[in-house]
């Protein structure tokens, strides 16, 4: 484990391989360790990065007051900094995917290639107005909730709200990968918890019609009606974009298929190299 010291706080991140940087942003109130199934796959080629964004994993609490996708982008440029890889491949999921997303607006042809699992470009997936975020906002709720249920009970209701809505089996459609992510949850409190949900919640997504960098977008059959028609606004809006579902599996794309998101990826890379 390695670990990135920063002016107010410390993100720890992890290598395996050598090569060209190919670097996981995991999802929200998850760690580096939903990437293994990728680790495992990818690192006898690339040298392979997981880190552990702000509040989440062995990073855990800094001293931010408050947590922006703008603010976890700036950890990953200065983790790409320190790892000094030109052209990195950049993969993210769910909130990842926002960051990944970020650092294409700032850098359109900065990085090879994109991958974003389970790809989301705001919360919720129907864009608001800034104004209008803030005179809807869920916080005050979230704030209650987090004092009476705790992070685990939290975003449980979370969870079945979004599966009374849609009648779909959202986050994973496989038990053990559900029951494992509401188990990480726990580990998180409820300070970081709200952090972490107003990041996701305040993010305003950039337009990204002046990317450069080819973007593939993965999303599950299970995944929310609204979450991919915005991966298919992603993968028409870069310059070089595909989207790509996987049937059988729910938000958690890489987890639930690892096989099937690994091929789809190392096919999606070979032909970018090839070009």
């Amino acid at each position: 484990m390695a670990a990135l010291e920063l002016d107010d706080g410390t993100i720890h991140y992890q290598t395996s391989g050598d090569g060209r940087p190919l670097v996981f942003v995991h999802g929200g109130w998850m760690d580096r360790t939903a990437w293994e199934p990728q680790v495992d796959h990818f690192a006898d080629e690339y040298r392979v990065v997981t880190l552990d964004v702000r509040g989440h994993g062995s990073t855990g609490a800094t001293d931010a007051d408050q947590y922006s996708i703008e603010l976890f982008t700036d950890d990953l440029e200065a983790l790409l900094s320190r790892l000094e890889g030109d052209q990195p491949i950049l993969c993210g999921l769910s909130l990842g995917s926002m960051v990944v997303q970020e650092f294409l607006d700032r850098h359109p042809d900065s990085a090879s290639a994109a991958i974003l699992g389970g790809a989301v470009r705001s919360m919720p997936p129907v864009e608001l107005p800034t104004a209008m975020k803030s005179l809807w906002s869920p916080l005050p709720a979230l704030t209650t909730s987090l004092s009476l249920s705790g992070s685990t009970g939290t975003f449980q209701s979370m969870l079945q709200s979004i599966q009374a809505t849609t009648g779909k089996r959202w986050l994973s459609v496989d038990p053990d990968v559900r029951a494992e992510a509401i188990d990480g949850v726990g580990d998180i409190s409820a300070a970081e918890y709200r952090k972490i949900f107003d990041a996701l919640y305040q993010y305003d997504p950039p337009e990204l019609t002046g990317v450069e960098t080819p973007t593939l977008v993965v999303h599950g059959d299970q995944e929310v009606s609204l979450v991919k028609r915005q991966g298919s606004q992603i993968a028409a809006e870069v310059a070089d974009g595909t989207r790509v579902e996987l049937s059988d599996s729910g938000h958690l794309v890489n987890l639930d298929r690892p096989r099937a998101f690994n091929r789809v990826t190392a096919n999606f890379l070979e032909r970018v190299t090839a070009a």
